[in-house]
């Protein structure tokens, strides 16, 4: 598995940079870095995974999350992240998450983002949903 290439990633979704999302150095700031994160990762749980994200029993929770800054990107550049499966336990679960420039094979920022499943009405622990479990199997990566 790794964090230097494209080669690592096993989903990619494209990424609209907006102007907000730079910051007074002119690039983008770092906190939007997250905000990718999340998109994608929730992106990809609703359209492989089939999770509903209004009424779905279980819902993923952030408890942990890094990021690694590597080169500035800047709007109006074309981004894609790369999203896969670094851990997959009972009821939680670590992607590894790539931000490229369109067309570069090394990445801008690399990070991780950690998802505890959790029963909606009493925020405990709860096992993966079969169908989003099934969609993570699909995009782990093995060492």
């Amino acid at each position: 598995m790794s964090d230097d290439d494209r080669s690592g990633y096993r989903y990619f979704s494209d990424i609209t940079t907006r102007w907000m999302d730079n910051d007074i150095y002119g690039h983008i700031n770092n906190v939007v870095y997250y905000s990718y994160f999340d998109s994608v990762t929730n992106k990809y749980l609703i359209e492989k995974g089939g999770l509903d994200i209004h009424s779905a029993t279980s819902i993923g929770f952030v408890v942990a999350s890094s990021c690694q800054y590597r080169s500035p990107i800047a709007y109006p550049d074309k981004i894609e992240a790369g999203l896969r499966v670094n851990h997959l336990g009972n009821s939680s679960v670590e992607y590894g998450i790539g931000i490229f420039k369109k067309g570069v094979l090394q990445p801008s920022a690399n990070g991780t983002f950690t998802h505890v499943f959790v029963d909606r009405l009493t925020d405990k622990s709860t096992p993966i949903p079969s169908e989003i479990r099934a969609s993570l199997e699909a995009i782990l990566v093995t060492t």
